[in-house]
């Protein structure tokens, strides 16, 4: 299970610590989804899911509103007394000194946020699916070309990292060499980045370490990218049926997601940045609802006269 601190989130979104004596460095979420608290304030907390975050809207604050002192500071002790994970006040609207009391009490972390209820529940559910995602490191390269993420594997020394080059040269952007960290962050999205420590560098057997960013500019790099593609690369073998055509499509599974994989073969002579720019267009225009080897299949069924037989 993944976990992002409170502070963190507090540094994303710019919310204001109402109760600066609770450390935020020391709570932490694992749970993307959030909470409007409107049922728990009513009195119902079966299914309470208190390790969410608890968001409070004008509806929340409204209700509470409405409330005589005593009655209120019954509702928020009992609700607060559940140590839930963290408190969003949004809207920019005032907390009512008993949220602080309580807040101060089971340290719960309080903040506030001028932004809209729903506006500030859908970015931070996106915020925080993308930060507690599933992930994986696997070796490789990932690169984007032409806008389409390509995710470069293959044995150690199979020409990865030349291949990569050779691309920022022709004005596409290096994301991660030699490991990849990858997301899950929906069914059908994965999201790859390079672990900080090596980003934007790239190993060059022979020459040593490259600073991508430096030697080529921030043009050449970018922090991260969707994996759309997945391209094998693997020494040429004689005795291997390659597919030539492309009619079938093999696939790699990543956390549960299957991507296409090109299996593409190396020998002298074959220059493998213009086949990866080729790979990274034909499949943009397959997802785009055209396929070059069905209409080529097409064309030939024609010329013999198959479809109508």
């Amino acid at each position: 299970m993944y976990s992002v601190k409170i502070n963190k989130l507090a540094e994303e979104f710019h919310l204001t610590n109402l109760v600066p004596s609770v450390n935020l460095e020391d709570k932490i979420l694992t749970k993307s989804d959030v909470n409007r608290p409107a049922l728990q304030l009513t009195g119902f907390y079966e299914h309470f899911d208190n390790d969410r975050l608890q968001i409070f809207g004008k509806v929340e604050h409204s209700y509470l509103s409405h409330l005589d002192a005593e009655q209120r500071k019954e509702i928020l002790q009992k609700f607060f007394s559940f140590s839930v994970a963290s408190v969003v006040i949004c809207r920019d609207l005032t907390p009512f000194p008993e949220m602080i009391e309580f807040a101060e009490k089971y340290k719960v972390p309080l903040l506030k946020t001028e932004l809209g209820t729903s506006i500030f529940m859908a970015e931070c559910i996106r915020w925080l699916t993308e930060q507690l995602a599933e992930r994986i490191t696997m070796h490789g390269v990932l690169v984007d070309i032409y806008g389409e993420g390509i995710l470069i594997i293959g044995e150690s020394g199979i020409g990865k990292s030349e291949t990569a080059l050779e691309l920022i040269k022709r004005g596409h952007r290096l994301v991660a060499d030699d490991a990849v960290e990858i997301k899950k962050i929906s069914h059908d999205m994965l999201i790859g980045t390079s672990p900080e420590l090596i980003r934007y560098f790239i190993e060059l057997r022979g020459i040593g370490i490259i600073d991508v960013k430096e030697l080529f500019g921030v043009s050449s790099v970018k922090i991260s990218q969707s994996i759309d593609l997945v391209i094998r690369l693997e020494m040429w073998d004689s005795e291997k049926d390659y597919d030539r055509l492309g009619l079938g499509e093999e696939y790699i599974d990543i956390l549960g997601n299957k991507i296409v994989c090109n299996s593409i073969p190396v020998r002298p002579g074959r220059n493998v940045a213009v086949i990866c720019e080729s790979a990274a267009i034909n499949q943009r225009q397959k997802r785009m609802g055209y396929n070059a080897a069905e209409v080529l299949s097409q064309r030939i069924s024609q010329s013999f006269g198959l479809e109508d037989a």
